[in-house]
């Protein structure tokens, strides 16, 4: 295989460098081969230029430090939002009792803009020059980038030079595109959705009809001229209209007024519950589920297809860092016989390249397993295997004492069941809070006795601290600190012994007849709350004791760490949505009085926007918006924010409404719950956990994705791949 390889030449096109000498040709090679396995490390591109000068900017775009700047300058305009008119900065949302917020004065936040929107078209800039024009005329996605700096720059002029004083900013809803376009994770997610908005709009236009249906059917059953008094009821009620009963059952598709539209009907007859039950039969449990089918069964598609995409551009990359290594050796003179990488030129391409040390240790192993002999192609190829997996940490070893006692300590505090006993502790401290929380819920906090409660707190206290400086005998400092759950009791109990340290200077050691009077900001009362608060958190560490409960909290660590790109899906979408509501709905939503169409609350109906005290759901600054928009994605009670938004802004607001619940509720709940099922069968894969050789020492390391999945994936051709190598723009072949 490796002998009808054709090597790569590293040498651009476009340039045509004259070679200075083979030392330098190889030393360019080097530095070719270091970006590829870069490239195929971290699943990018490799058609991108090749010359000196170009590798080395393209290592300082992909280092730390400037993804480190171009992260913080996205994290930066987004945020912008929260200071910009109208400012979010009130303590509170609700209409009838925020005070009038500050606002930056003009220029403040469009200079940061600018310096934001600079670094952008540096970003564009240099990611345009290491693509060469061909590609960049080819990805939409940095054509988009041109398109949104352009239209950005021009508002942002345009808005300087009307002193801040625009009705209208376009440039902020687009914002989030510069957080999409930095994630090719989020770019798969958009592509996942896209294919399948066919399926899912076959779902909806069955729901669709599905609703107008049983609309009509709503409005023959309950219709106008009926004597039955129960059909009055629920026409009047909720099937007054076209408009308002196709609305009614929307919301009942949501099961948010169940039961109350049909409680009209069915209180007078019994039989009438047969029309909604059977609605809700169909739509909210077979059709939305179907839903949930349909973009479950396609994310496990995208999934394969996404890997299969990361699994050839690990091999591309690969191949072309030894092809590129294999033709160090005609430089360097060997004979054809000698086909392959030596082994000593990819460990000089190993030791420049960025990857932790573990790995590099274990893909060095496996190097001087093959005995100094050149590589071969597929043996380059399984070196990077390695790079998924992993690793995870050895625990330190502990203390070594001489003393036959203090090895009996340290075994015995070092035990399992004296952690048992520590979490049997924490489990009769948050016991006797409960009590304390029952006996004392009817008084008031002066009139509470909290002499028992400090004691007891006290006596809790001591001793975790005991516990505390055991574990650090017997485990020794690194060890210590090893265990997550270590690090979390240490912490919240030098927390907790600051705080009773505290109570005891300011409040005397506590008595029967103990009625302390307040002294400074915190009362003794606020002081016990706060340590009952920390101690009820630190009842958590049963946690890890409960393999169920630990297996099920692993899981939601890992959907933590691995939701990055639906987590940035969801950030994008609520941006927008608040964006656009509040150009939409901003100051519609006015308190109660002359100029209001409110009535007032002792006047409101009952169940009303008004009278459930909702004035905090509002659009009038960009955090108040995203509540708003989290209630209503909620869909618990969001009739009611429907019903008033359309009395106060007019019918045309469910079109907004109807939009986010479909963006939100159903195509981003579905697709969370998909990934959550997905981390969760591979979590709870026994398989999922294997060893890692490094020297003579074996390392338990847990698998990736990519490597759970490797034995299912197809592997790239070597013709695939070759042709693939033939068609770089920046590269030719040698022979």
């Amino acid at each position: 295989m490796a002998a009808e390889a054709q090597p790569l030449l590293g040498r651009d096109r476009g340039g045509g460098q004259a070679r200075s000498g083979a030392a330098s040709s190889q030393e360019l090679c080097i530095d070719q081969a270091v970006v590829f396995i870069e490239d195929a490390i971290n699943y990018r591109s490799i058609y991108h230029r090749m010359d000196a000068g170009s590798l080395w900017l393209y290592r300082w775009y992909y280092s730390n430090l400037y993804q480190r700047v171009l992260s913080f300058t996205i994290f930066l305009i987004l945020a912008l939002a929260f200071v910009e008119f109208p400012s979010s900065f009130t303590r509170t949302a609700d209409v009838r009792y925020r005070s009038q917020p500050w606002e930056p004065p003009c220029g403040l936040t469009e200079t940061i803009e600018a310096f934001c929107l600079l670094v952008f078209l540096v970003d564009f800039s240099v990611k345009s020059y290491l693509v060469g024009q061909p590609q960049l005329q080819e990805n939409l996605w940095l054509l988009s980038y041109f398109v949104v700096l352009v239209v950005s720059v021009v508002d942002w002029i345009i808005s300087v030079s009307l002193t801040c004083e625009e009705p209208l900013r376009v440039r902020r809803s687009l914002r989030p595109f510069f957080l999409m376009q930095n994630s090719s994770m989020m770019k798969k997610t958009l592509k996942c959705l896209r294919w399948s908005l066919p399926e899912m709009a076959s779902v909806g236009l069955l729901l669709t009809i599905h609703l107008c249906l049983f609309t009509i059917i709503g409005m023959l059953i309950f219709s106008s001229g009926s004597q039955d008094e129960a059909q009055n009821q629920e026409r009047l009620a909720y099937f007054r209209d076209l408009p308002e009963a196709l609305t009614s059952l929307f919301i009942l598709l949501t099961t948010s007024n169940n039961p109350d539209v049909m409680i009209p009907a069915y209180s007078q007859n019994r039989a009438y519950a047969l029309f909604f039950i059977i609605f809700t039969l169909i739509g909210s449990l077979f059709l939305m589920n179907l839903l949930t089918a349909i973009i479950y069964s396609q994310f496990r598609g995208y999934l394969m297809k996404s890997l299969q995409t990361s699994l050839f551009r690990r091999r591309l990359g690969a191949r072309a860092a030894y092809e590129v290594l294999a033709s160090t050796a005609g430089l360097a003179g060997a004979t054809p016989e000698a086909v392959g990488v030596n082994p000593e030129n990819f460990l000089r391409v190993l030791q420049k390249t960025q990857l932790d040390k573990i790995h590099k240790q274990a893909i060095m192993q496996k190097v001087h397993s093959y005995g100094g002999r050149p590589l071969l192609a597929d043996e380059f190829q399984k070196l990077f295997d390695e790079v998924d997996k992993g690793v995870i940490k050895e625990v330190p070893p502990m203390p070594q004492y001489q003393s036959p006692f203090l090895q009996s300590a340290q075994f015995l505090f070092s035990n399992q069941y004296f952690d048992y006993l520590g979490n049997l502790i924490a489990l009769g401290n948050f016991l006797s809070i409960c009590v304390f929380l029952v006996l004392d819920s009817k008084l008031l906090p002066e009139e509470r006795d909290d002499f028992v409660l400090e004691i007891l707190d006290y006596v809790f206290v001591l001793y975790y601290l005991l516990e505390m400086l055991l574990k650090l005998f017997a485990l020794g400092l690194r060890g210590y600190l090893f265990y997550c759950g270590n690090v979390f009791d240490g912490f919240l109990t030098i927390v907790l012994l600051v705080l009773e340290i505290s109570t005891l200077v300011i409040y005397r050691l506590p008595n029967s007849v103990w009625k302390p009077k307040q002294f400074g900001s915190l009362s003794l009362w606020d002081m016990t709350r706060l340590v009952n608060t920390l101690i009820v958190f630190r009842f958590l560490r049963v946690i890890p004791n409960v393999k169920p409960i630990a297996m099920v909290t692993s899981t939601i660590l890992g959907l933590v760490q691995n939701f990055k790109s639906f987590g940035g899906i969801l950030v994008v979408t609520y941006y927008v949505f608040a964006i656009i509501g509040i150009n939409l709905f901003q100051g519609i939503i006015v308190p109660p009085g002359n100029s209001s169409l409110a009535p007032d609350n002792s006047s409101a109906v009952c169940g009303s926007f008004e009278q459930l005290d909702y004035w905090s759901n509002n659009f009038d600054d960009f955090a108040a918006a995203l509540i708003t928009l989290w209630n209503v994605m909620v869909v618990n009670n969001w009739q009611v924010l429907l019903e008033a938004y359309q009395r106060y802004s007019g019918p045309w607001s469910m079109v907004y409404f109807v939009l986010w619940w479909l963006v939100s509720s159903v195509i981003w709940i579905n697709l969370f719950l998909a990934l959550l099922l997905e981390n969760f069968v591979h979590r709870w894969d026994p398989g999922s956990y294997k060893q890692l050789l490094v020297g003579n020492q074996k390392i338990n390391y847990q698998m990736s994705v990519e490597l759970m999945f490797r034995d299912i994936l197809e592997e790239p051709k070597e013709e695939e791949l070759i042709e693939k190598l033939h068609k770089h723009p920046h590269l030719q072949l040698c022979r």
